[in-house]
């Protein structure tokens, strides 16, 4: 039995609770589909940062509302109590993770650094366009910051860029990666978690030469990405053995894992708080409130006002709705990916390993007994429906590279909206209003560096040094 699961991205909205998994797509007002500004372009340039967030009068901390509760909300929420500041959590959902971050791929993927906007990245599009099962499809709409953000997708598309903006990702996903695993032992969290590498796999020999170079690159900045033949990618993986598509050759990065991330963000929710911090769940945001040039507070759709010193937007794909009427505009867009979950038999055939096939832009993540399929990018604004010519093409995929894979009867479709920006690098920091800030952007790699943008954003929150560079994700 196939079950179809929707979802859209964070805590925007009003959205009946009965609502939750066939409707993410009807957004009540005033944030509803059509909001998309058909009169704006995106913010140029970068802002300067504004003066620390005050403390209260003979506090260290400050009230900080954090707005969304997906796995960035969550991080930022959890560093910023660290930092020991009075935290609190607003999303429209009934409970953390239940939208962008509900079924994606599950890896935590330093590995995956390279951005979708690279040299060989138009050809390919213009190569899939139509296609409606290609790996990136871009659906054509009437919606100039569709055409806004594409012209600068393809403005980052140069070799110069690729490489800066790899290394911008990698530097944050490395320092996420370790503060993850730092979380876990200190917390005791488990998720279904392995410890047990990535490895991307190659079909196609052209597409395999061209990884090579990369991998040293991503060496030579810290990732431990090897690269492996065909038979030392079977022995990584045994299950690929009966591929039936040619395996040409992979790359391996052992210290890189994979896990759910739903659990791991309902388990650090849990933690929070436990530390103090007040999760307001259920609660429809419908606006931000200025008072001169600051934030006066959040406005929620029962007419509620919450204020605090300052405010963090982690509403992935929904942040630039929410900071534009305020004449903030962001680079970033929807990129709807896709899942499915399978269960798996005592004589299923699955990886273990989690894999990445670079040909078809799809990772594979084992669960325990179940298999998380995931990726895939269709640029059509903020639909969240399932597609049922991508869904099928990422399980024939599946099913080419493990024959024997043997699933279950149970098959969820999912669906998500991806913060993206044009380059992959997420943004982080503060805003040209003061006490506004935001942790937004991250594209597929939400998990890979949530803990590390939360960390950086609470540095910044705080006035601290911060252990990452923050001017590559500077507002």
């Amino acid at each position: 039995m196939a079950v179809p699961v929707f979802a859209g991205e964070c805590a925007l909205g009003a959205l009946p609770a009965g609502d939750l998994v066939l409707h993410f797509a009807e957004l009540g007002a005033p944030f509803g589909v059509g909001l998309v500004d058909p009169g704006h372009g995106w913010s140029s340039g970068r802002i300067e940062c504004l003066p620390q967030l005050g403390a209260k009068q003979g506090s260290s901390s400050v009230r900080v509302v954090v707005l969304g509760a997906g796995l960035v909300g969550v991080a930022s929420a959890w560093y910023l109590a660290e930092a020991r500041h009075e935290v609190t959590v607003i999303d429209r959902q009934p409970e953390a993770a239940r939208e962008t971050s509900f079924a994606n791929g599950g890896q935590i993927s330093t590995s995956h650094a390279e951005p979708w906007a690279n040299p060989a990245a138009p050809l390919k599009i213009l190569k899939w366009l139509g296609r409606e099962d290609s790996p990136l499809l871009w659906r054509l709409r009437t919606d100039p910051a569709q055409w806004a953000w594409g012209l600068r997708f393809l403005g980052q598309c140069s070799a110069a860029h690729t490489r800066a903006n790899m290394v911008a990702i990698l530097a944050l996903a490395l320092d996420s990666r370790a503060r993850l695993g730092a979380l876990r032992r200190e917390l005791d969290l488990h998720y279904d978690e392995l410890e047990r590498g990535i490895l991307h796999i190659y079909t196609d020999a052209r597409e395999f030469e061209t990884a090579i170079p990369q991998a040293a690159l991503m060496r030579e900045f810290g990732c431990e990405r090897a690269v492996k033949s065909a038979a030392e990618c079977r022995a990584i993986e045994p299950a690929l053995a009966g591929s039936a598509l040619p395996i040409v050759g992979g790359t391996y990065t052992a210290g890189d894992e994979s896990g759910d991330a739903r659990q791991f963000a309902r388990r650090l929710a849990e933690r929070c708080a436990g530390r103090g911090v007040a999760f307001r769940y259920g609660c429809a945001v419908e606006r931000l409130e200025t008072a001169g040039d600051r934030i006066a507070g959040v406005r929620l759709a029962g007419g509620e006002r919450v204020a605090a010193d300052g405010y963090v937007v982690a509403l992935g794909s929904y942040s630039p709705l929410l900071l534009r009427p305020l004449g903030i505009r962001i680079p970033v867009y929807p990129a709807k990916g896709y899942s499915i979950t399978a269960s798996l038999t005592p004589t299923s055939i699955a990886p273990s390993v989690s894999l990445t096939d670079d040909g078809a832009k799809l990772v594979f993540s084992r669960l325990g007994s179940r298999l998380r399929v995931a990726g895939t990018a269709e640029f059509t604004g903020y639909d969240t429906s399932i597609n049922a010519v991508r869904c099928k093409a990422i399980l024939r995929r599946t099913h080419l590279l493990f024959p024997q894979l043997g699933e279950g009867d149970d098959i969820e479709f999912w669906a998500g909206l991806r913060p993206a920006t044009p380059g992959n690098v997420p943004l982080v920091g503060r805003t040209r209003i003061a006490g506004l800030f935001v942790n937004t952007g991250h594209g597929t790699l939400g998990w890979t560096m949530a803990c590390g943008t939360g960390a950086l954003l609470a540095d910044i929150v705080s006035g601290r040094a911060p252990s990452v560079d923050p001017v590559p994700y500077s507002v």
